[in-house]
C-alpha cells in the first residue's frame, strides 16, 4: 500500500488512489446507460481520468450490469483502481463532469432534429436534478440534437454558459480529419481542419481554414504534386455529414467514437488542458444571438469559453449564419419546454 494513499471526501468517504497519478481524485458521472454512456464509461475508465465514474440510468438494474463489466475490466486497467458503481442523482454530489447521454437514439431514416421534442421532454426531468445535486459540475451533453439539447441544458439548469458543453462537432472534425488523411495519405493527426455549425446536417467545412503541415490544402498540395480537386474535398465534407447515418443503418447506432470524443473534452476539462475542441455552447454567431452550436472553443476545468472570432470567407459565414439559423427554429419549437 506504499504507492497508494487516501482521502477522506464528503460524507466521510474514503477515495484511494496512486501516488503516481498526478492528478486529484476525480468522480465523473454518466447519465444513461445505453449505448453512448456505456461505451463512455468503459473509455473514461481505460483512459484513466477519475477515481470514481458512477453511472446513472432510469433502469438501475442495467446501470448497474454496465457498472459490473467495466469493474471487471479495471484490473487489466491502466491505472488499475477506477471505482465503477451504478448511483442515484444523490451521488452527484462531487462530480467534476457529469456527461449526460440520455434520451431517444437516432433511428435509421431520422435527422437527429427529428429527436428534439422527445429528448426534450426526458431533459425536464434530468437537467434539473443535475442542477440540484450538483451546483458546481461541468455538464457534458451527448444527447442528439446535441444543439438544442445544450441550450436547453443551459435553460434548465441556470449554470453560466461556460458550464454548459455540448459534443458539438468534435466527432464530426475527427470523421474530417479521418477522411482527408485518406485523401492526402498523411496521417489524420497532421491533419488541421475542423466542422463548425450544428451537429447535423447544416454542418460546415471552412476550407478557407484547413491546413496540413501549416500550409492550406492548395499550397500543400502544389507542394506535394496532388492535384486539388475541390469536388473531392466536398464529397469528403459530405461523407462526414452522413456518417452516422450509414452507421447507423449497418450496426443501429454510433457508440464508439463519440464516447471517445467525449472523454476528450472530458479529460481537456478534469486536467485543465486549455484545449481547443469545437464544443457546442451559447453564444451570438454570425449575426444569430441566443444559440448554441460549434466553434472551436479553450476547454479548461472552467469549462469552455470561445477566445477569437472565426475569420471566414463570405460564403462560409453565411453557411455558419444558415446552420445558426436552423438551430435557432428549432430552440424555438420547444416553446414551454424552454420554461425553467
Amino acid at each position: 500500500m506504499g504507492a497508494l494513499f487516501a482521502t477522506e471526501g464528503i460524507n466521510g468517504q474514503v477515495i484511494v488512489y496512486s501516488r503516481y497519478c498526478p492528478f486529484k481524485p476525480i468522480k465523473i458521472a454518466v447519465i444513461g446507460a445505453g449505448n453512448v454512456g456505456a461505451s463512455t464509461a468503459y473509455s473514461l475508465m481505460l483512459d484513466g481520468l477519475a477515481a470514481e465514474i458512477v453511472i446513472i440510468d432510469v433502469n438501475h438494474a442495467k446501470a448497474e450490469g454496465e457498472a459490473m463489466d467495466i469493474t471487471h475490466a479495471v484490473p487489466l486497467s491502466p491505472s488499475g483502481q477506477t471505482r465503477v458503481y451504478a448511483g442515484g442523482y444523490r451521488d452527484l454530489y462531487d462530480a467534476a463532469v457529469v456527461v449526460v447521454t440520455a434520451g431517444v437514439n437516432q433511428k435509421p431514416g431520422q435527422t437527429r432534429l427529428d429527436l428534439v421534442h422527445a429528448n426534450a421532454a426526458i431533459y425536464r426531468t434530468i437537467i434539473p436534478e443535475v442542477a440540484h445535486h450538483a451546483p458546481r459540475t461541468v455538464l457534458l451533453i451527448a444527447t442528439n440534437p446535441v444543439d438544442v439539447c445544450t441550450y436547453l441544458a443551459y435553460k434548465l439548469s441556470g449554470f453560466p454558459a461556460h458550464r454548459v458543453l455540448g459534443s458539438g462537432t468534435v466527432l464530426d472534425s475527427a470523421r474530417l480529419q479521418t477522411e482527408l488523411g485518406a485523401m492526402f495519405d498523411v496521417n489524420p493527426a497532421s491533419v488541421h481542419a475542423f466542422v463548425v455549425g450544428e451537429h447535423g446536417d447544416s454542418e460546415v467545412v471552412p476550407w478557407s481554414l484547413a491546413s496540413i503541415q501549416g500550409m492550406r490544402l492548395p499550397e500543400f498540395c502544389r507542394g506535394a504534386d496532388l492535384p486539388y480537386d475541390a469536388d473531392a474535398l466536398r464529397a469528403a465534407a459530405a461523407r462526414t455529414r452522413t456518417a452516422a447515418y450509414e452507421i447507423i443503418k449497418r450496426k443501429g447506432a454510433t457508440d464508439f467514437a463519440i464516447a471517445a470524443a467525449l472523454t476528450s473534452i472530458v479529460r481537456a476539462v478534469v486536467r485543465s488542458e486549455d484545449s481547443l475542441l469545437t464544443v457546442s455552447r451559447v453564444g451570438s454567431y454570425a449575426g444569430v444571438d441566443d444559440v448554441c452550436l460549434s466553434v472551436p472553443a479553450r476547454v479548461n476545468s472552467k469549462g469552455a469559453r470561445t477566445i477569437s472570432t472565426l475569420v471566414l470567407e463570405p460564403d462560409e459565414e453565411e453557411a455558419l449564419r444558415n446552420s445558426a439559423l436552423r438551430i435557432k427554429e428549432a430552440i424555438e419549437s420547444l416553446g414551454d419546454l424552454l420554461q425553467t
